[in-house]
Parts: C-alpha cells; sequence; structure tokens
C-alpha cells in the first residue's frame, strides 16, 4: 500500500523521536490489526528486503545460541 497506512501516525511519532529519515514499522497484534507502515524515499524503500531478511537471520541466530 502507498500512502498512510494505519500505523502511519505512530510511526511518524517513533520516526521524529529517532531523529530518522525514515522507518518502518511492524505490527504484530494492535489493537487495528496486523499491519506496517512505511516511511521512506525510493532509494531507501529498495534496501527495505535485504534489511529484513537480515534482521530475520540475526533473530534465528540469536534463537540458535539461546539467546532468546
Amino acid at each position: 500500500m502507498i500512502g498512510a497506512g494505519k500505523y502511519d501516525e505512530a510511526l511518524t511519532l517513533a520516526r521524529r523521536q529517532c531523529g530518522s529519515t525514515a522507518a518502518l514499522l511492524i505490527v504484530i497484534s494492535g489493537e487495528a490489526g496486523p499491519g506496517f507502515s512505511c516511511q521512506a524515499d525510493l532509494d531507501t524503500l529498495l534496501t527495505v528486503p535485504a534489511v529484513l531478511r537480515a534482521v530475520a537471520a540475526h533473530i534465528e541466530a540469536d534463537l540458535q545460541k539461546g539467546k532468546l
């Protein structure tokens, strides 16, 4: 979805508080149901799949090491 998502307001607040030019929010179980919101320019947006794969790999490695 391009444009404002159901969690765009929360993401805007988080992005501003972090002083970030881009951010991605993934909500697993929220009041409005699951969803995501992304605020980024096109170049940054194109990196999101690789970033998500790297985060997933990190989580899986921590699980295997018993860190989570």
